[in-house]
């Protein structure tokens, strides 16, 4: 997955205003208790933020990909 994809994912699911609030300031136990932004800037794989992302906000499978 590519980084464009992961923000479109992103703003698809949650909203182009809350996409950004949510991977700025939640904390995601599945990043190493890091925010996406802090995952994404230390070198982790978009799908991987993207998924757990998804686990921590009970995202339905059929709508993680």
């Amino acid at each position: 997955m590519r980084t464009t994809e992961f923000w479109e994912r992103m703003r698809g699911r949650f909203g182009p205003a809350y996409a950004d609030s949510v991977a700025r300031d939640q904390v995601i136990r599945g990043l190493d208790d890091r925010t996406a932004y802090e995952a994404l800037a230390a070198g982790e794989e978009p799908k991987t933020v993207w998924l757990a992302i998804c686990e921590h906000f009970e995202v339905p499978v059929r709508d993680r990909h």
